[in-house]
């Protein structure tokens, strides 16, 4: 697809964010089984039904501009998943690994975030308020789920994790 206008971008856009969204609900379930706190594994499954409704908005977005929003794949939002699966697969303290599962999943939604306000900017710059409604409508979604991770961690899984491991003895500087 080349880029000439401003419109071409937004549909690029948008083409990036389906392929994220749809990479997340193959992810998620992943995460929601591998987490130990029934809290996290709710904020997991709950914020799962909600990327599919992301995945739901973004075919709208594309079809008011005329288009599918399949033909891309977002290869930021693969290398995200595969960090969520090496948090998947290590070994210790369950606490802590959810505190990891956290690390990875907030780093999704940051890129989230930064992608639909893009996006949002794009499509307030060539004028197409419902799509703008579609995405700004996702983005607070994005901007609430990242700070529903925060205060699991600072809730409960701060309080449950080891500062330092027993093993190990603290080293000066960190």
């Amino acid at each position: 697809m080349k880029l000439n206008s401003l419109s071409d971008l937004l549909l690029d856009q948008i083409r990036d964010l389906h392929s994220a969204e749809t990479q997340l609900v193959g992810a998620l379930p992943k995460m929601a089984k591998g987490a130990a706190s029934p809290e996290l594994q709710q904020l997991f499954t709950e914020h799962l039904k909600q990327t599919r409704g992301h995945v739901q908005r973004l075919k709208q977005a594309a079809e008011i501009l005329g288009a599918k929003p399949t033909g891309k794949t977002c290869k930021a939002m693969k290398g995200l998943v595969e960090e969520g699966k090496e948090a998947l697969g290590e070994a210790g303290e369950d606490a802590v690994l959810d505190v990891g599962l956290v690390a990875a999943a907030q780093r999704v939604e940051h890129y989230e975030i930064a992608a639909y306000g893009t996006a949002v900017a794009l499509a307030e710059r060539v004028g197409n308020s419902e799509v703008v409604a579609l995405l700004e409508r996702t983005l607070e979604e994005e901007k609430r789920a990242d700070k529903l991770l925060t205060l699991v961690c600072e809730s409960s899984l701060f309080e449950e994790a080891p500062i330092e491991s027993e093993n190990e003895p603290a080293r000066a500087g960190r």
